[in-house]
């Protein structure tokens, strides 16, 4: 169905950004009660809270300048925009100037090294669409200068050590490539790794910039590491044919002679690796005991790394010194909590990091690693919200259908509880991406679901999920999809002997493929639930990997199964919800970016009027200028005003 012939039939926009669609009565913007009967109106009170839950927002630290500043992202008004942090005598006179002022939001951005250019580059798009641009402009301006055409999809750019060029992933319509440009003379990008199989994107520059270190995606789910030599073009592979473990991160040693990189490499959880580039031979820095290395830095002069490893609900930080070959001490963090975007500054000894915890915001921190000082360069608040209501999760565990060494599986599930004694509705929460997980982190919106409209929330990690080890992860893929379905009902069966949980109040939710996992769960089980909400969700399996491009389509069909195969296309379209729709009973929530490139907005569309034609009530929101994710506040609010009323009208 197309959105202009939605809108030719009564559709009516919400808060002049969403698109929606009912078959309750007609609604009108957040906050306002509808002008008729079908949904009581909004309780006030109860919308304010969740706004100023809401107006909470973070900063992440994107790089250093050559001068020492603090390259940050955070949300100015209505989007995600870029600022500069100034440290002129301590962590408390830090300054704070923006930089960037546009209506749409910014993906990411990276200073130049060149000490005597003082610019940065950055990628947006225009209206949540599917192409970025790349863009270069000075600290002293407010005019930034496009460096890519509009009709190009660029993403990944990577300065050289010099400042003096730029290397970048682009999508065109010849395919995928890696490019290369001299920004200062806005010459032509020239490519030197195309293919129309393949999903190349640049990770980091040799000393010297003479040459290039690629990571490939394969349609057949391959994934290579190699580099470029820049002046011939010689290509010289790092990892051996026929590998599939993920790297998520890879980076040249400082003296040009190895690659650091994270892989699994055959065990059970990702650690960081050394590859001498002369022999070949791979070494293991950090192994992933009992958690993934998650993500790593090197100082500029190569004789620190900072990286990060998964260790229970949180994170743990360490950096060692390369050349003496031992760990640094550092402050404690402010509590158990995610530690991300990790960044050395020009000098190696302050370290930058984006910190946050269930009940903190995420903020920029630095360690001053010579005086081992940790200090908080941003002080995003919880808004109108005390710190004492947030409720913090408990870890636990649920049976499922299968065993291991004989006993019943164990699977990990989060549970947030109300304060309130008695039985309270449940909200599941299903995690974004097959590959994803849940961890507990700052959500306001789970925060106001437990704390204003009383519903426990569980968010349980189902076999797939990753941050568990690969064997974990493996058991949802393939022809194993069906067993994730299992577990929700093994979940449903779990609540009913939780004393604080009406099991007969159950709603259940999702973005992408938890969205995806929120609608079967209401093919399966409709009989015990109250409502389903699905934002962006994949409802035909098959069509949504035929229109996937790569690399997501080889990383998804590896997930999933290769749609071409007839068996595996039967086996998949009775995996889809928009094949099995006449088995959901209950009232469904259905919200989708029109511009999500990844699950095509017809999916929830054709899913909507499925369960119309079948008389289920269905409330649909298309939200015009968004994608994948909401990345505008009003957006945000919108929705979440719109989720609220769901569950407050269906416990």
């Amino acid at each position: 169905m197309e959105i202009n012939r939605l809108l030719s039939t009564g559709i009516l926009a919400v808060g002049m950004a969403w698109i929606g669609h009912s078959c309750f009565a007609a609604t009108a913007a957040p906050g306002m009660a509808p002008n008729g009967g079908g949904v009581r109106p909004a309780n006030a009170k109860l919308i304010a809270s969740l706004a100023s839950r809401l107006a909470a927002h973070g900063a992440t630290p994107l790089g250093w300048s050559a001068r020492g500043e603090l390259l940050i992202a955070s949300r100015t008004g209505q989007t995600r925009q870029l600022s500069l942090l100034t440290d002129t005598a301590g962590s408390a006179h830090v300054r704070q100037r923006p930089l960037s002022f546009f209506h749409n939001p910014i993906r990411d951005g990276a200073f130049s090294p060149n000490p005597w250019l003082d610019e940065f580059l950055f990628t947006k798009n225009r209206d949540g669409r599917a192409n970025y641009r790349l863009y270069v402009q000075s600290t002293g301006s407010r005019h930034a200068s496009a460096l890519t055409a509009a009709k190009n999809d660029v993403r990944d750019a990577v300065w050289s050590n010099s400042g003096k060029q730029l290397a970048f992933a682009a999508h065109t319509r010849d395919g995928e490539s890696v490019e290369l440009m001299a920004p200062e003379a806005r010459a032509v990008a020239r490519v030197v790794v195309a293919g129309s199989d393949a999903y190349p994107v640049p990770l980091d520059w040799s000393p010297g910039d003479r040459r290039l270190l690629v990571r490939s995606t394969l349609a057949d789910g391959e994934i290579r590491l190699y580099t470029i030599d820049i002046a011939s073009g010689q290509r010289r592979d790092i990892t051996a044919p026929h590998n599939r473990a993920a790297i998520p991160e890879a980076r040249f040693s400082r003296d040009g002679l190895g690659v650091y990189l994270i892989t699994a490499d055959g065990a059970n959880y990702r650690g960081l690796h050394y590859v001498d580039l002369a022999t070949g031979r791979q070494s293991l820095v950090a192994p992933g005991d009992g958690g993934d290395v998650e993500r790593f830095a090197l100082s500029r002069d190569g004789r620190r790394l900072a990286y990060t490893q998964i260790e229970g609900d949180g994170d743990r930080l360490r950096v060692v010194d390369l050349g003496k070959h031992r760990e640094l001490p550092l402050p404690p963090l402010p509590s158990v909590g995610r530690v991300e975007s990790l960044h050395f500054d020009p000098a190696g000894r302050r370290l930058a990091f984006a910190f946050s915890a269930p009940n903190r915001p995420r903020n920029a921190f630095v360690i001053d690693l010579t005086g081992e000082r940790l200090e908080a360069w941003t002080h995003n608040e919880l808004g109108a919200v005390s710190a004492a209501e947030f409720i913090a999760p408990r870890l636990t565990r649920f049976p499922t259908f299968d065993s291991v060494d004989g006993r019943s599986r164990q699977l990990p599930v989060y549970l947030y509880e109300p304060a309130g004694a008695g039985k309270h509705p449940a909200l599941i929460l299903f995690h974004a991406g097959a590959e994803g997980d849940f961890r507990p982190e700052f959500n306001p919106w789970i925060q106001f679901v437990v704390h204003d409209l009383g519903y426990a929330v569980v968010a349980p990690n189902l076999r797939g999920s990753s941050g568990f080890g690969a064997g974990y992860a493996a058991l949802g893929e393939g022809w194993r999809r069906a067993d994730v379905l299992k577990d929700i009902g093994a979940l449903l069966v779990w609540l009913q002997r939780q004393p604080g949980i009406d099991a007969h109040r159950v709603v259940v939710a999702g973005r992408g493929y938890g969205g995806y996992l929120a609608l079967m769960a209401a093919v399966d089980y409709s009989a015990r639930l109250r409502g389903v909400v699905d934002f962006g969700g994949m409802t035909d399996l098959p069509t949504y990997l035929d229109d996937l491009r790569p690399p997501w389509q080889a990383i998804a069909r590896s997930r999933f199964g290769d749609e071409r195969d007839p068996g595996v296309r039967l086996f998949l379209r009775d995996l889809s919800p928009l094949a099995l729709a006449d088995r959901i009973t209950v009232p469904a929530l259905i919200a989708h970016g029109r511009n999500d490139r990844r699950v095509n907005v017809s999916q929830s569309m054709q899913m909507a009027d499925l369960l119309r034609s079948r008389h289920v009530r269905v409330r649909v929101m298309i939200a015009r200028h968004e994608g994948r994710r909401l990345r505008r506040q009003a957006d945000r609010i919108a929705f979440y005003t719109k989720f609220a009323r769901f569950l407050d009208k269906v416990r």
